[in-house]
């Protein structure tokens, strides 16, 4: 099955949807903030454009999906005050793959406008907001049309899975795992790193002529700290369906024909990408590490181990239920996360695991 086909979080707003659970990616998108108002501040005093034109790719669903928005709202209200010069007009696209729950964003929109009535009255200009299906790997809007595009916890996520995973005489080089794992060898490596060159290229060139001259980008993205010394929480799960194949519950066949189409970036192969490229300035490449439950910690003091490993499992599970469901079947799926939940703290301690995120700023040349 492609990708596009699979490749989205848990809809709707319930329990178990990815609403529910991304408190991890609201935690990074709140430590990204003054990158991207770094970028807005620059945009307005240097084109002054009568409408902004921002778009946020990879925007899933749920209340971080129109923090960008929100956030760029009141760095305008802010620059412009400080200026005493005019708002623009604000005109926001929300991409993501078409399967993407966008029915759930466009309910969310009236409270949206009505709460930017209310705190802003009429020191804000007309906020135009929209869905744009479709994959950022290719061209989304006309040239020279975007003013500024953010993108955060998406562009990790590959067009596809790499063909090289396969040898010549049909047998799956990735035995095992469902990922770059340590136990993968060099081959699979090789067929991820390229599967990303491939794909982030696609992506600068795409934006490349959608952005205005002097247009700007801040992305955010999973890295890697080394990419042949991986610690992705993904490998966890890998290690629990393999658990799963060795008690009979899922053939061993159905595991090794499984590989994610996900590839955490080292700052230097991001670098590279960009530079080969040659559309763009890049004017940040930052890192910063944080520990698996660190948002856990950070919004609910004194909670036990076994409570933020329960929670970890459940927001895991909202990202990865659906592209794991399609290939395993639905009836794995909970004793799988039941497994992951038993173990993922105590992995996470023993091999010193952290995220690796990278931030990302660049300026279109000319």
């Amino acid at each position: 099955m492609e990708v596009k086909q699979v490749l989205r979080m848990n809809g709707g707003e319930g329990k178990t949807s990815y609403a529910t659970h991304s408190q991890h990616q609201r935690m990074v998108a709140s430590m990204v903030k003054p990158i991207v108002q770094e970028s807005i501040e620059e945009l307005y005093q240097t084109l002054f454009p009568e409408c902004l034109k921002i778009a946020d790719l990879g925007c899933s669903l749920g209340p971080n999906t129109l923090l960008v928005v929100s956030e760029i709202i009141e760095i305008l209200s802010t620059t412009s005050q400080k200026l005493n010069s005019p708002l623009p007009s604000l005109q926001a696209f929300l991409n993501d793959l078409p399967g993407n729950d966008f029915n759930t964003i466009f309910r969310s929109l009236r409270s949206f406008y009505r709460k930017l009535e209310t705190e802003k009255a009429n020191t804000f200009g007309n906020c135009f907001i929209s869905g744009v299906p479709g994959s950022f790997y290719g061209r989304l809007f006309p040239c020279n049309s975007l003013h500024f595009v953010h993108s955060s916890y998406a562009i990790m996520w590959l067009s596809e899975v790499p063909k090289g995973l396969v040898s010549q005489t049909g047998e799956a080089l990735n035995k095992g795992n469902i990922c770059i794992a340590k136990t993968s060898p060099p081959a699979v490596f090789k067929a991820y790193l390229d599967q990303f060159e491939r794909d982030f290229t696609l992506f600068l060139k795409s934006r490349a002529e959608e952005l205005v001259a002097g247009g700007c980008m801040v992305l955010t993205t999973m890295g890697s700290i080394k990419s042949d010394d991986p610690l992705s929480i993904w490998e966890v799960i890998g290690l629990k369906l393999n658990d799963m194949v060795l008690e009979g519950m899922i053939e061993e066949s159905k595991l090794d024909n499984f590989n994610l189409p996900y590839y955490a970036a080292t700052m230097e192969e991001v670098k590279k990408v960009i530079e080969a490229e040659g559309s763009f300035t890049l004017r940040k490449l930052e890192a910063f590490k944080v520990d698996w439950d660190t948002y856990i910690k950070k919004a609910n003091k004194g909670l036990d181990k076994q409570a933020r490993e329960a929670i970890l499992a459940s927001d895991i599970k909202a990202v990865g239920e659906p592209i794991l469901a399609s290939h395993f079947g639905e009836a794995s799926i909970e004793d799988l996360f039941r497994r992951f939940k038993e173990v993922v703290l105590d992995h996470m301690e023993k091999e010193k695991c952290v995220y690796c995120n990278l931030v990302i700023s660049l300026k279109k040349k000319g």
